[in-house]
């Protein structure tokens, strides 16, 4: 595989993208990044705080910096991006300038039993809200940003998405 490949995971939150991701750089012997923590490190303060004090117009300019300055390390890396981030300031037109985009489409049902079993507190934008609520947040946000996830070079459905499938479809796509 390219060895100054930069492979950018899309998707909603709770498809994978970071545990696929770190898996996947793992066997690659790629550097891994995670872009919500790289936006930690640059800020020095949590996304919660950021958007707190400077608002979601400002936390979206500094992930369209992040993920300039991530797309211009000369060698190969995995990164995991927030599930919006592809939606904002040309930012999937940015990725697929200069990486390999793969949206990780998982269901909504799946979704919701990942985000319900242990990750939605950890998540300000599901915070406080029953399954229900959960589910028509998640169904919102795929219908606004479908759209962007589609534009990957790679798209990946299922509920359970292997890194070895993923690994075989990034072969594929370096072969053609």
């Amino acid at each position: 595989m390219n060895n100054s490949a930069k492979i950018v995971l899309v998707g909603m939150p709770g498809s994978g993208k970071s545990t696929l991701g770190k898996t996947l750089a793992g066997q690659l012997g790629f550097d891994f990044y995670d872009l919500d923590e790289e936006i930690v490190k640059e800020e020095g303060r949590s996304i919660p705080a950021i958007f707190m004090e400077n608002g979601e117009g400002y936390f979206r300019r500094t992930e369209t910096r992040v993920i300039e300055k991530l797309l211009q390390i000369d060698s190969a890396f995995v990164l995991s991006t927030g599930g919006g981030a592809p939606c904002f300031n040309d930012n999937m037109t940015l990725i697929n300038r200069h990486g390999i985009s793969v949206f990780l489409n998982v269901s909504i049902e799946q979704l919701l039993l990942r985000l319900t079993k242990n990750e939605a507190d950890k998540r300000p934008m599901f915070q406080g809200l029953d399954t229900g609520e959960i589910r028509l947040k998640l169904q919102d946000l795929l219908a606004d940003r479908e759209v962007y996830y589609e534009q990957s070079k790679i798209m990946l459905s299922g509920d359970d998405i292997s890194t070895e499938h993923l690994i075989s479809e990034l072969m594929s796509f370096f072969r053609n």
